[in-house]
């Protein structure tokens, strides 16, 4: 049952920083709601259950998402995102004609109830068998700036000593300045693992098991399970229903999907 804050449809504030990327999420997603734009400093004149909309974690996002605790927040999609490469320099972004995920009160993966595959199928994906054996699993480790956002200090080291009660199989690390690429090591690869990882959803297409330590994300597959890991289309399908292009954010099509079925 919706809650009557929803049924109400509180219209978002768009929070904005300076960045292309956020304005260009954030103004499309508000155009599509018919909300105003707001400065990202000025998150303290909100009221604090005042619905909020923003893109990223930097330049005082997650300040103000911290103070408001009512947000939703928009980044690169699960799948068919915006085109990026990474360098040892940072991320450079391609284009922005991609799929976005935007989450509510979190930052990965809102867990909602379950939704048909009309949304996946239009994607053109294919969802590989899963793998039958494999040399060693994928440990991807999160960027800096995650770390420091969620507190992961020392996540590798603990997260080997945890996988290391369930299986004994070699480990690999693996991050975004990784000489070797990420679609090369899967083709051998047992399991994937990470705190939050969109890399994690390219490696269950390819039929590798995702395995995650963060919020909703682990009841995709925790650690526990990493000699039964599942790759489920139902994950595919709902995930598909939490990523959407800018084109329609501006056009309404995702604010009325967010504001029917999302449970505040």
């Amino acid at each position: 049952m919706f809650s009557s804050f929803f049924k109400k449809k509180q219209v978002p504030s768009g929070l904005v920083t300076n960045h292309f990327m956020n304005q260009a999420a954030v103004k499309s997603f508000i155009v599509g709601c018919s909300g105003e734009i707001i400065n990202v400093n000025n998150f303290k004149s909100l009221n604090k259950k005042k619905l909020v909309v923003s893109y990223g974690i930097l330049r005082g996002v997650s300040e103000a998402f911290k103070y408001l605790n009512n947000f939703l927040y928009i980044d690169h999609g699960y799948f068919r995102g915006s085109q990026r490469s990474f360098n040892r320099q940072g991320t450079i972004i391609n284009d922005l004609d991609g799929y976005f995920r935007i989450v509510w009160k979190d930052y990965y993966y809102t867990k909602l109830r379950n939704f048909g595959s009309s949304r996946f199928e239009k994607l053109n994906l294919y969802i590989n068998d899963q793998r039958k054996s494999g040399d060693y699993i994928i440990l991807s480790e999160p960027s800096a700036n995650t770390v420091e956002f969620l507190n992961l200090k020392d996540w590798t080291n603990q997260t080997i000593l945890e996988l290391k009660k369930y299986t004994d199989r070699k480990i690999i690390i693996h991050n975004k300045q990784s000489d070797t690429k990420l679609k090369e090591l899967l083709k051998n690869a047992w399991a994937f693992v990470s705190p939050q990882s969109m890399g994690g959803f390219e490696a269950a297409l390819s039929g590798v098991p995702a395995h995650f330590t963060h919020g909703d994300l682990t009841s995709i597959n925790s650690l526990r399970n990493i000699e039964s890991g599942e790759i489920k289309a139902q994950d595919f399908y709902n995930l598909a229903y939490s990523q959407w292009t800018l084109d329609e954010m501006k056009s309404g099509e995702a604010w009325d999907h967010i504001s029917k079925n999302i449970v505040l």
